[in-house]
C-alpha cells in the first residue's frame, strides 16, 4: 500500500506568481525509509509541511493512508497528523517544563487513537526509552538537564509512541557529530522498522543518504527548480 501519493502538487506562497514546488507525481509505499535531499531554500521543508497538513497545496491532490487531504478542513488535517504521525524537528521542540517522560507521552493527550495504541503511556515510553538505551537514572530528570543528543533520543521517543504510520524528519542531525549522527539514525531505523512506521527524513547532508534504500533527489522531481 502506498502511504504517500501526491499528484500534479503545485505550491506558491501568497503573492507571489513563481510556484516553489510543482511536483507531477511521487510515491511512498508502507514502511519505506526515505530520504530527501535538495539544498537550502529548494523547497524541502514547505513540502514536509504540505503533507503534514500544515500547509495546503496550491493545486493537486496529497493522499495519505488513502485519504484525501488537499481539500480537508484544517481541523481534519490537525486530526490526522496528530494520530497518524510523529515529527522529529531540527531543535527537538521539548517542553522544559515537562519532564522526559512527559515530553514522550504528550501525542497521546492530544490522540485517543495514539494512547489506545500505546496502551500504557507510561509504560510505552519506559520501553522506548529502554530500546533507545537511555539510562534509568535520567528518566526524572527535565528535559533542560539532558545532552543534545539524550534531547534528540527523547525526541525520537516522542515520534514513535503510539506507533504512528509516518515519521518525518526534518534536519534532526544537523547538530550531531559524525558518530552520534550514525548511532541516532540506525536507532531510528530500529524502532520504525518495529512498527512498520514509514520515515521520511530531510536534510542537505549528502553523507546521510547512504544510510536509507531510497534517495529522493528534489531537484529531480520537482519541475519548478
Amino acid at each position: 500500500m502506498n502511504i504517500v501519493e501526491l499528484a500534479q502538487l503545485r505550491y506558491r506562497w501568497k503573492g507571489q506568481s513563481k510556484d516553489i514546488l510543482n511536483i507531477p507525481e511521487l510515491t511512498i509505499a508502507q514502511g519505506e525509509h526515505v530520504f530527501l535531499r535538495g539544498e537550502s531554500g529548494s523547497g524541502k521543508t514547505t513540502l514536509l509541511n504540505l503533507l503534514a497538513g500544515i500547509l495546503t497545496p496550491t493545486d493537486g491532490s496529497i493522499r495519505l493512508l488513502e485519504e484525501d487531504l488537499h481539500s480537508a478542513s484544517s481541523s481534519k488535517r490537525d486530526r490526522f497528523r496528530a494520530d497518524h504521525m510523529g515529527v522529529i524537528f531540527q531543535q527537538f521542540n521539548l517542553l522544559p517544563y515537562l519532564s522526559m517522560v512527559e515530553n514522550i507521552t504528550l501525542p497521546c493527550s492530544f490522540s485517543k487513537r495514539r494512547r489506545d495504541k500505546a496502551g500504557d503511556p507510561q509504560q510505552a515510553a519506559t520501553q522506548l526509552l529502554d530500546h533507545l538505551q537511555l539510562d534509568e537514572s535520567l528518566r526524572s530528570k527535565m528535559v533542560t538537564e539532558l545532552s543534545v543528543g539524550q534531547q534528540q533520543r527523547v525526541a525520537v521517543a516522542r515520534a514513535l509512541i503510539g506507533q504512528p504510520e509516518i515519521i518525518i524528519a526534518d534536519e534532526p542531525t544537523s547538530a550531531l557529530d559524525t558518530s552520534t549522527r550514525d548511532r541516532f539514525i540506525d536507532l531510528l531505523f530500529t524502532q520504525a522498522e518495529a512498527q512498520n512506521s514509514t520515515i521520511i527524513f530531510v536534510s542537505h547532508d549528502p553523507h546521510i543518504a547512504s544510510h536509507f534504500p531510497r534517495v529522493i533527489e528534489l531537484s529531480e522531481i520537482n519541475t519548478a527548480l
